[in-house]
């Protein structure tokens, strides 16, 4: 598996590990005072003094342990395991000797005046005293080792999720452009078929314009970055540009009105989503008939949502039997859940007074584009 260095650092970072650390041996010196405050021991400044010195050798030598481990960062958890159990007990021995060197080696009488001084000098006493000692502070070890382990594991845990985070933003953004191209090939056939039925009737002004209007769409269209969204106001600009060029191929029956109220012009929606609404509204409204219709572009709020319409009232609305090619209304409802999960929503149908409308809910944002 690849991580990136978004991702995140791999294993348990050193400011991390050396709070633990830090804390550990705290909580070490703090218990060993009180239990050295509740036996009553003499010198207990001359204790606290030295108890500090194992205490530094303690955080320097789990430091050293914690560089070890790290070595193992890129292993199994079988494998960290081990090493980290493993590498403790030779720490764990060299500590429990410093100990003993300290308050059994170093001037012991100064400390305990009342002892007897041949203890010492037994045979086996100093190495059955490290020992014992060495097995208490193995399992203190032990511990560190276990919340190291935890900690990496979590750590590596966020690092899988960072990632599988990070993978999903990538594929939403390819299947955001990849929907969002899908778009201006459709409507340039569209509009090509519409230009070659004008050339075919010798109609040369009209193809002229309907050129200079395309020119005109694709140059504002283009501009945006796919993956941001656009103000609303910019959205409906570019359908009147759309509905320019139509209304060369159709003067005498296309009628467009605009319904956006000033407070949502800055609303911000994904770029050209209600292009394949008014490209529909064209092909199965305005084209089906010889009447004159009305293509209206409107927008609401409410409930804390937008809603934009696109309706016409041409007399032929489309039925189950147009299939079409499936990219009109399919590429909506797809980028709407693309951008917004199941907060993005499309309804449409006939309208009861005739034509057929189209409605897109979406939330609301007001920044960003």
């Amino acid at each position: 598996m690849t991580f990136l260095p978004e991702d995140g650092e791999r294993g348990v970072p050193p400011a991390i590990a050396l709070y633990s650390i830090l804390g550990f041996w705290l909580f070490y010196a703090i218990l060993v005072s009180l239990r050295a405050a509740v036996m009553g021991f003499e010198a207990q400044d001359a204790l606290a003094a030295r108890r500090m010195v194992v205490t530094v050798i303690g955080v320097v030598a789990t430091w050293v342990l914690y560089l070890a481990l790290r070595r193992f960062d890129h292993k199994p958890l079988s494998v960290r395991i081990v090493a980290a159990f493993s590498l403790a007990a030779p720490f764990a021995l060299a500590m429990a000797a410093a100990n003993f060197y300290i308050f059994n080696v170093y001037d012991p009488v100064g400390l305990f005046p009342d002892s007897d001084p041949a203890k010492y000098e037994k045979a086996g006493y100093a190495l059955m005293s490290i020992v014992e000692d060495a097995i208490s502070r193995y399992f203190f070890l032990a511990a560190w080792a276990g919340l190291y382990l935890a900690i990496s594991y979590a750590s590596e845990a966020h690092r899988v999720e960072r990632r599988a985070a990070r993978l999903e933003r990538a594929a939403q953004q390819a299947e955001l452009r990849s929907l969002r191209y899908q778009v201006n090939p459709h409507f340039l056939f569209n509009t090509l078929n519409s230009l070659s039925s004008l050339v075919m009737k010798d109609r040369r002004d009209e193809a002229e314009q309907m050129i200079l209007s395309l020119s005109n769409f694709y140059r504002t269209s283009l501009t945006g970055d796919p993956l941001e969204d656009v103000p609303l106001e910019e959205e409906v600009h570019l359908q009147k540009l759309y509905l320019d060029i139509e209304a060369v191929r159709f003067p005498d029956r296309l009628i467009t009105r605009i319904d956006v109220p000033p407070s949502l012009l800055h609303a911000c929606v994904p770029g050209l989503i209600l292009q394949p609404l008014v490209e529909n509204a064209i092909k199965y409204g305005v084209s089906r008939t010889s009447a004159s219709v009305t293509i209206t572009i409107a927008a609401r709020e409410q409930d804390g949502m937008l809603r934009l319409t696109v309706t016409d009232d041409g007399d032929k609305p489309p039925s189950a039997s147009d299939g079409g090619n499936g990219i009109g209304l399919a590429n909506v409802r797809d980028r709407l859940a693309a951008r917004f999960g199941d907060e993005g929503r499309i309804y449409y149908g006939p309208r009861e007074g005739g034509g057929f409308a189209v409605e897109l809910a979406l939330p609301i944002i007001r920044r960003g584009c």
